[in-house]
C-alpha cells in the first residue's frame, strides 16, 4: 500500500549516505554554485537616458505616422507617453523623479512629432525633403504650429503626459 504523503524526517539522520545514483549528498550542496545577483535598479541617468530615446524615438515615428496620413491619432500620444515612462521606469527603477521626468519628455517629443508633421506635409506641398524642412525651416514650422494649434493638440500633449506617468508607474508596479 502506497503513502500519499512523503514519510517526515530525515531517513538518513544516523549520518548514512546514500549510495544511489544523482543522490546529493552533503558535500554536493556545499559546492552548488550562487544565484546570479538581480539587475541593478534605481538607476537614474540610465532611466533619463532610456526616456529621452524613447522619447525621440517615439516622437519621431508620432511626426511621421501623423504627416504621413495627414492627422494626429490620440492613441499615438498615449502610445509615445507610455513608452518613454516604461522604458524609463524599466531601465531606471522606482526613483520618484523618472514619472515626472517622463511626462515632461513625453510632451516635447509630442510637440516635435507635431513639428515633423507639418514639415512631412508642408514638403510634400513644397516638393522638398521633410529633413529639410524641419531643419532649414524650423521657425517657419513654430509658427505654422503656433497659428494651427487648437483644443485638441493640449489634449494629446495631456494624454501622453499621463500616459507617461502611469507608464513609469506600471513598469515598476510588479516589482
Amino acid at each position: 500500500m502506497s503513502q500519499s504523503v512523503p514519510p517526515s524526517g530525515n531517513p538518513f539522520a544516523d549520518g548514512a549516505t546514500s549510495d544511489a545514483p544523482g543522490t546529493p549528498d552533503a558535500s554536493d550542496t556545499e559546492s552548488a554554485p550562487a544565484p546570479a545577483p538581480a539587475p541593478a535598479r534605481n538607476n537614474l541617468p540610465l532611466g533619463l537616458v532610456a526616456a529621452l530615446v524613447a522619447a525621440l524615438v517615439g516622437g519621431g515615428v508620432y511626426g511621421g505616422v501623423a504627416g504621413a496620413i495627414e492627422r494626429e491619432i490620440g492613441w499615438a500620444a498615449i502610445g509615445v507617453g507610455f513608452l518613454v515612462g516604461f522604458a524609463a521606469a524599466k531601465l531606471g527603477g522606482r526613483n520618484p523623479l523618472l514619472p515626472v521626468v517622463s511626462a515632461a519628455l513625453s510632451l516635447g517629443a509630442v510637440y516635435a512629432g507635431q513639428l515633423l508633421a507639418i514639415a512631412i506635409f508642408a514638403a510634400k506641398e513644397l516638393k522638398v525633403s521633410a529633413t529639410e524642412m524641419f531643419f532649414d525651416n524650423f521657425s517657419l514650422l513654430t509658427q505654422a504650429w503656433n497659428e494651427g494649434k487648437d483644443f485638441m493638440t493640449f489634449v494629446f500633449f495631456a494624454l501622453a503626459a499621463v500616459a507617461a506617468f502611469a507608464g513609469a508607474k506600471k513598469a515598476t508596479a510588479a516589482e
